[in-house]
């Protein structure tokens, strides 16, 4: 059943029609095994998704958006960096994930195998998973895919990148992209219309949208910002990040880091607004990198099936 979809392959919106079953690379560069670069406990999410004991990371290799940018372009662009799994074993991850004292198993960019993840949830809850799923997005998604996570997935956590098409064309090759992602979080919040934490402050269900501010692309940000309150209201967060890590070989103005300015500006623009729902960043985490060492943590006994 985790098959049917990936050939011709419909995913996301690409829909390239790639006969990845058979073969065929799609425009994610993924055939359709999964293929996970890295599984373990991380720290550097927002408070509420990694908590005092971190989130279960579970980042998968390949991705059908292909920003020029990419802080993860080490896995993104190597489609066959990890280890293949079937649901089986990604079902046996996510268990071992939970054994740790993981907050919540956080999918990091599984647009491209969505089936084996909706699988994959259905098995782990039938043999004792009860921790909360984060399904870790770049937003560019499609609305009847979604619907097929419906009550396997908790907490959505999507990007919304851009909020003008000539910058989504420039850096991502994908001009609807601000209109997909809107009707991607749209259906989100259709499916979880409030956030819930628990007494601890762990975030148990709802949406978190994440703004990565990118060096002299304010006014994208400042729009995000604006129309997202202005769709969603109090109904997600807002995470506003500043660490953007500039890759090598980068032209002017992706070749810096964020400034200070341009972070007070966009804060000051959520303030004005009257975003109450928000995660900021302190100054510094403009001058850290964020950037997981991949390849080098995994699991303990992580199994490799459907290679």
């Amino acid at each position: 059943m985790t098959e049917n979809l990936y050939s011709p392959c419909r995913l996301c919106p690409r829909e390239c029609g790639a006969d990845r079953s058979g073969g065929v690379r799609g425009r994610c560069g993924a055939l359709s095994t999964p293929v996970i670069s890295r599984a373990a406990l991380h720290m550097w999410e927002e408070p509420p998704i990694s908590g005092t004991r971190g989130s279960g990371t579970i980042f998968f290799s390949g991705c059908q958006l292909g920003c020029i940018y990419c802080q993860n372009r080490e896995i993104s662009r190597s489609p066959d960096f990890g280890r293949r799994v079937d649901s089986e074993g990604l079902a046996e991850i996510m268990l071992s994930l939970q054994k740790m004292g993981a907050h919540n198993i956080n999918f990091v960019t599984p647009t491209h195998f969505m089936p084996h993840v909706a699988a994959a949830v259905d098995i782990a809850r039938g043999r004792g998973l009860s921790v909360p799923t984060v399904y870790n997005t770049g937003g560019y998604e499609l609305v009847d895919r979604l619907r097929r996570l419906e009550g396997k997935i908790d907490i959505y956590l999507p990007d919304f990148k851009y909020s003008v098409s000539a910058l989504a064309l420039k850096y991502s090759a994908a001009a609807d992209y601000p209109d997909i992602a809107l009707r991607a979080i749209a259906e989100m919040v259709r499916q979880h219309p409030e956030c819930r934490f628990s007494d601890g402050g762990i975030m148990l269900s709802g949406v978190i949208v994440r703004l990565l501010l990118l060096p002299g692309a304010v006014a994208n940000t400042k729009l995000a910002l604006s129309r997202l309150y202005s769709e969603f209201r109090d109904s997600i967060y807002i995470s506003i990040m500043s660490q953007y890590t500039p890759p090598p070989g980068m032209p002017p103005p992706l070749n810096r880091r964020v400034s200070a300015a341009e972070y007070r500006d966009a804060v000051g623009h959520a303030e004005k607004l009257g975003i109450k729902n928000a995660f900021i960043q302190q100054r510094e985490s403009a001058e850290e990198s964020y950037i997981p060492g991949f390849g080098e943590e995994f699991i303990a006994g992580c199994p490799q099936h459907g290679i």
